[in-house]
């Protein structure tokens, strides 16, 4: 069973995704909260799987939440809910440690992936797509200083993993990468985790935002 978390301050909009959540037989809506401060205690009482959280909320809005969600609970993920495709919240939500985004106007079926995908541990949104958002945003893009500190995380990276790590920021499956770098799909799977853990990262889609924040992807290449 999936426990959710509804985040969102328009509770016709909780009501509606309750509705859709609770007729799946692998799905249970644990709580309601109207902002971020009440994603984080009721996340603190409840420990969800999953928490739906909206961006743009009264008070600590979802991307603060999300941060503190991640940090005091890295066992619960979150996705970040939006009402276009490009917001700029959406760059901030991933930095903050989000599994991904969502429209809200998304059909049932999309959501329902989505929360199954996260449960999981997996990111519901493409490196591709992560890739044209920061071109979007590329002015909020560490300054060079900050890219220097990027750079040194990267160097813990061996000559092979560092292969990897681009591969995978420039939107590559495991297939596609094994096949590119003459290795098992396996073994491929084997490297991902351990750049995952060198670099402190949570997931694929934190990988390509640290790609460009280090300059090993630079916008438009």
């Amino acid at each position: 069973m999936i426990r959710v978390l509804l985040a969102d301050d328009q509770a016709l909009l909780r009501m509606g995704f309750r509705m859709i959540l609770e007729a799946q037989a692998d799905i249970e809506v644990v709580g309601e909260a109207s902002d971020g401060a009440a994603a984080i205690s009721m996340t603190r009482a409840l420990r969800p799987d999953v928490v739906l959280m909206d961006v743009r909320m009264p008070g600590m809005d979802g991307i603060q939440a999300t941060d503190a969600v991640r940090t005091a609970f890295p066992e619960t993920r979150v996705l970040i809910l939006t009402t276009y495709d490009l917001d700029e919240y959406v760059f901030a939500g991933l930095k903050a440690g989000a599994s991904g985004f969502l429209l809200k106007d998304a059909p049932p079926e999309e959501l329902l992936t989505a929360i199954r995908t996260v449960a999981e541990g997996e990111a519901v949104l493409a490196p591709t797509a992560t890739r044209r958002l920061i071109d979007q945003f590329v002015p909020m893009l560490p300054d060079p200083a900050q890219r220097n500190d990027r750079q040194e995380l990267v160097a813990r990276l061996t000559e092979r993993e560092r292969a990897v790590f681009t591969l995978i920021a420039t939107g590559k499956s495991n297939r596609e990468i094994a096949a590119e770098l003459h290795l098992s799909e396996g073994t491929v799977k084997v490297h991902v985790g351990r750049i995952l853990a060198k670099l402190e990262l949570r997931d694929r889609v934190q990988a390509v935002v640290l790609a460009y924040e280090s300059g090993i992807i630079t916008p438009g290449s």
